[in-house]
């Protein structure tokens, strides 16, 4: 179960996952009770010490923040080059099993290609989002708690996923201020 909310990090790396980050600061922005009252921190998934400290050190390591990872699948199975920082971060295995315990909710939502795949014509937004789906099972394992559920979208289809997950985290957003 999500505990109340106080503060926001949008985590992005790439252009077009900028470009969902700000939606999804704009949807929170219009919320009256956000724009008085919260943070919305954006922190680039490239710059290694802005996103352990915010995720793990700073004063937004706590279990009333919610990170909001919004990553891209490139070809290979691979992250853009602006986020691969911070899903090589979380992909070592040296971590401790409570890496994230007690620091912060999280979602992830996942922007891939199915252009890029070789089999297209049997293809959905699951097949070509293998970095979120490895990110968002990798953040519970190290002891994050998970706020919604992840979110996959496929550039083929007109990314027409992310605004029913925009709109599903931000109403489960409201039940938690």
């Amino acid at each position: 179960m999500s505990t109340k909310i106080e503060d926001f990090i949008l985590l992005f790396g790439g252009d077009l996952s900028a470009d969902v980050a700000e939606q999804i600061n704009t949807k929170l922005s219009s919320i009256p009770t956000i724009s008085s009252t919260h943070n919305i921190h954006k922190v680039l998934m490239s710059k290694s010490k802005d996103f352990k400290t915010a995720l793990l050190e700073g004063p937004l390591a706590k279990p009333t923040t919610l990170a909001i990872f919004i990553t891209q699948t490139i070809e290979n199975e691979a992250p853009p080059e602006d986020a691969g920082a911070c899903i090589r971060f979380f992909k070592r295995k040296t971590h401790p099993e409570t890496l994230l315990t007690d620091k912060i909710q999280f979602a992830v939502l996942g922007l891939g290609d199915s252009n890029l795949l070789l089999d297209r014509q049997h293809t959905a937004a699951k097949d070509c989002n293998q970095v979120a789906q490895m990110l968002d099972v990798r953040l519970e394992a190290l002891g994050g708690q998970r706020f919604c559920q992840r979110g996959e979208s496929d550039e083929r289809t007109g990314l027409l996923e992310v605004e029913p997950w925009i709109d599903l985290l931000v109403e489960k957003i409201k039940e938690c201020l």
